[in-house]
């Protein structure tokens, strides 16, 4: 299956519920008048691509468009070609830089929003480009990622730092960092510990992650990555303010998009955030979480072939 036909099938629930309705109001020509663009406005909003983005995408239909007989398609490609504007500019993939070894990313999100495995797949792809690569049990609190980055070690051949339930977090990271700099490791990724529902607590820990990591190494960590669930709509705006507050996000990764139909929410926090996106996740496969085309999303988003 191509990465194309995959990303069609991931996005097949947000995109079917955006052609429906499109289509719907649209049997055949109907001309394009301010209650067509209420209802065209509806539609994007309930695909959670937000109502500020919704309103600017409908905007720039009525401005080449309005009073004009349009069909579904138009209305499909012109969103489309816009969404593909608002997308390309965060479209970036994560970049390693040679000139650093270790180049350290941490990877940050609450539980459950497919962090840990994120972190695998990416040790995967950076081992596939040649580069030795490290992991960091971070998360502390929870055995069940300890056991899972474990698991994704031995499943890559690349060694994991770990330590028992419950200890401190900074401490490992610290150690984590020297030792990918004695061994001359390429990529060092980190996991954190992701729970909301202690912020306060969460935050400072975040906080002195960080802290420490730049003893070790004043310019590190080089990526702070949020790992997005898709399926949680517009809630990810408000994980996205809240990691902001403890460090500095530097880019996003979004997943589980094959599972929901809420998938514009990458359009609504692309144009909100501008956030890189550096990849997006459409199924379980090691191979399934690949870097962010905007233009694919975006005909894909809209029930478009390539």
């Amino acid at each position: 299956m191509s990465w194309f036909a995959k990303l069609k099938a991931g996005l097949g629930k947000t995109s079917g519920r955006i052609t429906n309705s499109i289509g719907a109001l649209f049997t055949g020509k109907r001309r394009l008048d301010d209650a067509a663009l209420e209802e065209l406005e509806e539609v994007l909003i309930t695909s959670d691509i937000g109502v500020t983005t919704a309103a600017k995408l409908t905007a720039q239909l009525a401005k080449t468009r309005f009073g004009q007989e349009v069909g579904e398609h138009d209305v499909r490609e012109t969103f489309a070609a816009d969404i593909a504007a608002i997308l390309a500019p965060v479209a970036q993939p994560l970049v390693i830089n040679p000139a650093l070894r270790p180049h350290v990313v941490l990877v940050c999100g609450v539980n459950g929003s497919g962090k840990t495995t994120t972190i695998g797949k990416l040790a995967k792809h950076f081992q596939g480009e040649g580069k030795s690569v490290m992991l960091a049990a971070g998360d502390t609190f929870r055995a069940a990622a300890i056991e899972q980055l474990q698991v994704w070690g031995e499943r890559t051949g690349v060694p994991v730092i770990a330590r028992e339930i419950g200890a401190d977090a900074a401490g490992l990271a610290y150690d984590a960092v020297e030792q990918a700099k004695q061994k001359n490791i390429d990529v060092l990724l980190i996991d954190t510990a992701g729970r909301l529902q202690n912020k306060k607590g969460l935050m400072e820990e975040l906080e002195k992650v960080v802290r420490v990591i730049k003893k070790v190494d004043a310019s590190a960590p080089h990526n702070t990555i949020l790992v997005l669930d898709a399926t949680v709509g517009q809630n990810a705006h408000a994980q996205v303010e809240t990691f902001k507050e403890a460090v500095n996000i530097t880019g996003l990764v979004m997943t589980k998009l094959d599972g929901t139909a809420k998938g514009g929410v990458v359009v609504a926090l692309a144009d909100k955030f501008h956030l890189p996106v550096h990849a997006i996740g459409v199924g379980e496969g090691v191979d399934d979480l690949r870097p962010f085309s905007a233009r694919d999303f975006a005909r894909n988003l809209m029930g478009l072939e390539d």
